[in-house]
């Protein structure tokens, strides 16, 4: 498992359209699995969660996001799990990582 956790400015919807998009469009096997999305007047919370088949790691590996939102004030919590094949320990997950760092440079490039 691996995980990043950022403080954005911007808009929610901008933001998660532009993450869903980018995620999408950054794997040829990269799917949209779920989601949720929660509001109480100015808060915010959508949960996403994708997933996508990993060519170094030989196996399928999910990522989730978790956008908070309180306005033009942003959180994001994305998580990836699955990239590992052994059964009572973790390796290879050189897939989780390179599903973060798609979602990392896409960050980076966020001009919210």
């Amino acid at each position: 498992m691996a995980k990043l956790e950022r403080n954005l400015t911007g808009s929610f919807d901008g933001l998660l359209d532009y993450l869903h998009d980018g995620i999408l469009n950054g794997s040829s096997s990269a799917s949209w699995e779920d989601n949720s999305d929660y509001h109480n007047g100015s808060f915010r919370v959508a949960v996403r969660v994708y997933e996508r088949y990993s060519f170094m790691g030989g196996n399928r590996v999910s990522l989730n996001l978790t956008l908070v939102g309180n306005g033009p004030h942003l959180f994001l919590s994305a998580i990836t799990s699955g990239g590992s094949q052994a059964m009572l320990f973790k390796i290879n997950t050189l897939g989780e990582g390179a599903f973060l760092d798609k979602v990392e440079e896409l960050l980076d490039g966020w001009r919210g």
